[in-house]
């Protein structure tokens, strides 16, 4: 019996990562449990591919990690030269922004006077901005300041860029507003 208890013990120290540790020779394998050997990444047999976030211009490097054509994790990429794995506050919440089932995927319109949204086609509300650029424009066109000289600009509308836009979208809007004489301009991305 107590030959039995010697044995069980002997075998319960040889399973102690510690005791395995300071009676062997491979390290590595003495201080690995079984349990350790068990666990998976939380990205196994997940496929990752490399990306770039949408939130600016500087192009930080993101890892896509996709499982079954869903999005299950955005991180920074350690290999990117620009941002070396890290992301700014925007960057880091991109997966939020991917995959959050309340973000809106089609046009909502409420009209004037109304306690509620309804949902329009995107022609429709791409046609009505148009009108309405142009009517305002119409109406606040400014061709003279008060000296005589010639401004050819608008003061009734102006134009807020979101911080997905990348250089050459700001480039195109800050080209199509110098065009069309608005001169109020200004974009969200800083942070």
């Amino acid at each position: 019996m107590l030959r039995q208890r010697a044995t069980g013990l002997g075998e319960t120290l040889r399973r102690w990562p510690l005791a395995r540790q300071l009676s062997g020779t491979d390290l590595n394998e003495a201080a690995t449990t079984a349990r350790t050997r068990r666990l998976r990444s939380r990205l196994h047999g997940v496929r990752t591919v490399p990306s770039v976030c949408p939130y600016c211009a500087v192009g930080c490097g993101t890892l896509i990690h996709v499982q079954d054509d869903q999005i299950v994790d955005i991180e920074g990429n350690p290999d990117s030269p620009i941002n070396e794995g890290t992301l700014c506050p925007k960057g880091a919440a991109t997966f939020q922004y991917a995959v959050n089932p309340n973000r809106l995927t089609r046009c909502l319109y409420r009209r004037p006077y109304s306690t509620r949204w309804e949902e329009v086609e995107l022609e429709w509300a791409m046609d009505r901005i148009a009108r309405l650029f142009h009517d305002t424009r119409e109406r606040t066109w400014i061709a003279a300041d008060p000296a005589g000289r010639r401004v050819n600009h608008t003061s009734g509308i102006g134009f807020l860029g979101g911080a997905t836009l990348d250089n050459e979208e700001n480039y195109l809007i800050k080209k199509f507003c110098v065009g069309t004489g608005v001169v109020f301009v200004e974009n969200q991305a800083r942070i």
